[in-house]
């Protein structure tokens, strides 16, 4: 799949993922994210429930996206080039290409989609300490 008509999948995604939510039970609703996304879907949806995802925005409005993952590592998510810090998406999204997305990405749009991201305003300092602590973990 191109990487540049990513977004407006995930933003096609993103509504109809929101419509089941509110037209369907919880299990056909789990079965549906199950079948399009595989064994992502049920931890996504559990970091989910556990309001885990938080939406970190500048005044700039530069915005980045921290999951507690399960292990309680917080993972740095980008939504807008689709890309997680955690060690599964470098293996298994970049590469190996053997998923579109890990865990934590997913719970990033299912939190969009459902409106259960938690919010957090910062400084451009703080922001900008976000991501240079993540380099130096990658590092």
């Amino acid at each position: 799949m191109d990487n540049s008509t990513l977004p407006a999948v995930a933003e096609e995604l993103l509504r109809e993922i929101r419509r089941a939510f509110q037209e369907a039970s919880h299990d056909t609703f789990s079965s549906r994210l199950k079948f399009i996304f595989g064994p992502s879907a049920v931890p996504a949806l559990d970091l989910v429930d556990q309001r885990s995802v938080t939406r970190v925005r500048s005044p700039s409005g530069r915005t980045l996206y921290q999951v507690l993952g399960s292990s309680g590592k917080l993972y740095t998510c980008y939504s807008s080039c689709h890309f997680c810090t955690c060690p599964a998406f470098g293996f298994s999204v970049l590469q190996k290409s053997e998923s579109l997305l890990c865990k934590h990405i997913l719970a990033v749009y299912l939190s969009q989609a459902l409106g259960a991201c938690q919010e957090l305003s910062v400084s451009e300092e703080q922001l900008a300490n976000i991501l240079l602590a993540e380099e130096e973990d990658e590092g």
